[in-house]
This record gives structure tokens, sequence and C-alpha cells, in this order.
């Protein structure tokens, strides 16, 4: 490799992951960095209340594998708990309301977090720097503040009631420290440019960076602070839960696109709904389509919609239910969901009724040819903040099933079904894309079809992001703002519900690496406010 490249959608978390590259660090380090970071910069999309998944390909170490950092269910959990509670589900499926909100805002909406695990956990196994070293960056960023910017205010602004949720402005008043730390004196929402200072979350991180790993989070005082705080306020974690936080290692599930070997996250991770709608678009001559045509937003329309039906009925954590993806991944699986797309049957998505999807992603890769696709979150902020604490908790528990007896039902320590896809694709033996987004259920169709815009329209990486997307995750084809009318009429002529987003760039947002010749190139999805930097 004659370069090394790091992207992410928040440039201060970019610039950290650099610098450590330029410092000699290798592509875990450089995540790891970011990481931190992000929890600073965009502490509603991630951080150490979170959760995750980190896709680990170190070629001369022999190491391929997925640390999965997810959430889990409080041990006091129970299937039928919020049974009488139900509203409906969001259209996209991203998770389910509840009366009161109650499983997306405040202390009942928690799962245990696992990022500060995770980052230990990859730091020791992969990684070289030192472990406070790495969280300098993110320590001076919440004492000495950034600037807000337009994507983090536009999230906090945003009015999600049209989808039963909580407005993100209301969690983030919900605590003492939120309204101290987003809001001005006089009860405003702080703007664009404004500076934000969070010096309990500096403290906090100080604290775990002299402690040198996470058991001061899982085991120690800080624990305690956190089971104290969850007692006080009625919810359901506490230091049980925090001791007998788990993480795991696995390998990483494979498909095929048109001689390329495609590496992503097996369940309770999304990527093999990500794979099976590859596998169902290699059915087709995608190439020979003009891209964002009728014919094609059909296809794609009828073959996300399948991918969703299969991954609705059947996602969940693999160590609760069976989750049958090698069937789901089969050719045969896929010849047939083509055939019925081929012969114009038209799917339908059950939903309970009819959305947030609020996450982080880092790709990178490094000089060694070491890569890391990372996917990192908070699910949904729950607006919950320990005094003194300053970092936002999870609000995850709104992604289980409230119904017992399905894949994604509530079970005590269960994880939740993530829709996380960090993906490598290798040509031959070498990786050729390092991949992956934030965007909840729209990741799986944002990630496919970005690749399928490097290999079946030979785009570059900027190209590939940036197109007009189309998601298909219910009865009705959300378009973006730039698919022209001209189709929108007429799929609607064709019988087909479609729904245009004011967004210029919308669904997921997209950040990944194209590897050519040894040399790598880095882009950023327009929608967010990243950027990508190389290091030669």
């Amino acid at each position: 490799m004659r370069n090394a490249t790091i992207v992410a959608p928040q440039p201060e978390a970019v610039e950290a992951g650099a610098e450590v590259l330029e410092h000699g660090g290798n592509a875990i380090d450089a995540a790891l960095a970011c990481a931190f970071v992000q929890g600073v910069v965009d502490p509603q999309m991630a951080g150490i209340g979170g959760f995750g998944s980190m896709h680990v390909y170190m070629p001369k170490k022999g190491v391929h594998e997925i640390l999965e950092f997810y959430a889990r269910a409080p041990l006091k959990a129970a299937p039928d708990m919020w049974l009488d509670k139900i509203k409906h589900q969001s259209r996209d499926g991203f998770g389910y309301v509840l009366e009161g909100n109650i499983s997306d805002i405040g202390y009942l909406a928690v799962c245990t977090p696992g990022s500060l695990k995770g980052y230990e956990t990859a730091l020791r196994d992969y990684g070289t720097f030192d472990w406070a070293d790495l969280i300098k960056p993110a320590i001076r960023l919440a004492r000495n503040g950034f600037m807000i910017r337009n994507h983090m205010h536009w999230y906090w602004a945003k009015d999600q009631s049209n989808d039963g949720f909580a407005n993100t402005i209301d969690k983030l008043r919900f605590s003492a420290t939120g309204r101290q730390t987003y809001f001005h004196d006089d009860g405003t929402l702080k703007n664009v440019g404004d500076l934000l200072v969070n010096k309990d979350m500096a403290e906090t991180l100080e604290r775990i960076a002299r402690s040198g790993g996470s058991d001061i989070f899982y085991h120690g005082e800080m624990a305690e602070q956190i089971a104290g705080d969850f007692e006080a306020n009625g919810g359901l974690i506490d230091r049980e839960d925090l001791a007998r936080y788990e993480l795991s290692k696995v390998e990483p599930v494979w498909g095929d696109y048109r001689d390329n070997r495609i590496a992503t996250s097996p369940p309770p991770g999304s990527g093999f709904p990500m794979l099976e709608l590859l596998h169902i678009m290699e059915q087709f001559d995608v190439g020979s389509l003009q891209h964002g045509s009728a014919e094609h937003v059909r296809i794609l329309f009828e073959a996300m919609k399948r991918m969703t039906i299969d991954k609705d009925a059947h996602m969940g954590d693999p160590a609760y239910v069976d989750v049958p993806y090698e069937k789901l991944l089969s050719k045969e699986h896929a010849k047939a969901h083509a055939g019925a797309i081929k012969a114009g049957a038209i799917a339908s998505v059950s939903r309970l009724d009819g959305s947030q999807r609020d996450t982080t992603h880092i790709s990178v890769i490094d000089k060694d040819g070491n890569a890391v696709a990372m996917t990192h979150t908070l699910g949904s902020p729950s607006g919950a903040i320990t005094d003194g604490l300053g970092f936002m908790y999870n609000g995850t528990m709104s992604r289980f099933n409230p119904l017992p007896g399905k894949p994604g039902s509530i079970a005590p320590g269960k994880r939740r079904p993530s829709s996380a896809a960090p993906t490598i694709v290798f040509k031959g033996d070498e990786p050729s894309i390092v991949i992956g987004a934030p965007g909840g259920s729209y990741i799986a169709p944002a990630v496919a079809q970005c690749l399928m815009n490097m290999i079946d329209f030979d785009m570059s990486v900027l190209e590939a992001v940036s197109a007009p997307r189309i998601v298909g995750v219910s009865n009705t084809i959300d378009i973006c703002n730039r698919i022209r009318h001209s189709v929108e009429d007429e799929l609607q002529a064709q019988g087909y519900q479609v729904a245009r987003s004011p967004q210029t760039y919308a669904f997921a947002a997209v950040h990944a690496i194209k590897i050519d010749g040894g040399i790598s190139k880095g882009a950023a999805d327009p929608q967010r406010d990243g950027m990508a930097i190389s290091v030669a």
C-alpha cells in the first residue's frame, strides 16, 4: 500500500485518526482515536454509552474477524414487559413506538453499553498505541469545545413526531447536564457555529484514560455512579448488568457479487440482508440499466422489499433464536426472488402500523493493508445523562420487538438486532473496498447500492457515495430529491406509492474507501459533515 486513508462523518474525528496514522499507528489505533472523538463531537450518534461492531482485517497477522460489542437488554427485562404499551412500528421498521415513549426516552430505554469494552479489547488485541494517548484528542475537544456542525444541529431540531418517537430536542432537555450543555442560558437551543463545551465528559474520559482500560466503567467507581443513577431514576441497569457484560468475536459472513468476495457482519448485525440484496440483484444485468431510471428503481425496490421481509421474519440474536442466513444467502433463494420480480410479482412488507437512524461509522486502511470498518451508535439517544459523567446513554430498547415470541423479542441479556453492516470487499485476496454507513434500516440498501455503483456502473468512490439513492423497507418507494420527477410519475403510473425526500443526499450516509493499484481513496457521504484524509 502506497498510502493510508481514513474517512468518517466528523472532520475532527477524521483528523484525530489521521494524526495517529501519521505517528505510526495502525488502522485499529486510528479507528479508536476517531471513535473516542466521535463520542464527543457527535454525542447523540455515538459514545461510551453506546455499542457497535468493528470489522478487522490484518493480513500479516492472519486476523479477519468481527468484534461485536452490541448493547444487551437489562437482566431485569422481560419479554412481555411492554405488551400493553404498544402503539405501532415505525414505517421503516427501525423501532417500535410505545405509550409515553418509555422505550425511547429516559432510563428505561437504555441497554447495557458495550462501546468502551469494545474499544479496550480492540486496542489490546489489534492495536499498538497507548490507551491514554488515543483518548487525548477527545479529552481536548470536550474540554476546549468544538463548533456545532450543520448535520448535528439538523438532527437536534428535526421533528420526529410523524414517526411517533420523541424529538431529540426533548431528549437534550431531559437531564440537567443536557440542559446546561446544549442550550443557552435563556433556554434556546445552541446553533450552528456555536462552541459546545462538555467539561464533565472531559473529566470522565480523563478518568478512563488514567485507569488504563474499561474496568472503571464496568466494575469500578464509575459503575457505582451509573448503577446508583439508574436506581434513583427507575432504570433497570444495575451493577450486575455492567459486571456481566460480554462482547464476542465472530467470523464474518461471506457473499459474492460479480467475482467480488464480500465479507460483512453476521446476525445480529445486518450484513446478511445486504448480501441477500446483492445476490438478488446479481440475477439482473444492472450495468445495462440507466442509473436512477424507473426500471432500475423498480427492480431495486422489489429486491429490497424481499430482503426486508426475510430480515423481519428472521433477524435476532443467534444466541437466542435460529437465524437461517445461510439459506437466505443461497443463490437458489436469490434466483427465486429474482424470478418473482421478473414475473412482475409485487411483494408486500408487513408492519405493525405505519425514523430514527442515529449512528456513525469509520472506514480505515493503513499502509500495511490492515483495514477496519466500524459502525457504532447510541441506536437512539435516550436523553439520560448521569450527573457528572457528561455522556448520553443509548435508547435502544425501542429496537426490540415488544411482542413476545418473535426473533427480536425482549429477553434478559439479549443483544438487540443491529442494522450495522461494516463491510470489506475483496478482489482476489486483496481488499478493494472498505465501506459502511450510519442510517438504521437504510444501511443495507445504501451500502449495497454504493457497491453496485462501483462494480456495475464503474463509478469512482466519490461518485458512488454521492449518487442518488432509493430505499424500499416498506410498501412505499422512498426516493431522494435528485431522482427525476418523470421517474416518480412513471412508477406511480405502475401503481407504486412513492415518497420523495426533501433531502438532496438521503438514506444512510455511506463512508467508503476504494483501493486500486495500491492506492486508497476515500469518500464521505455529502449528507453529513465528514471528510477523508489520505496519509502518505
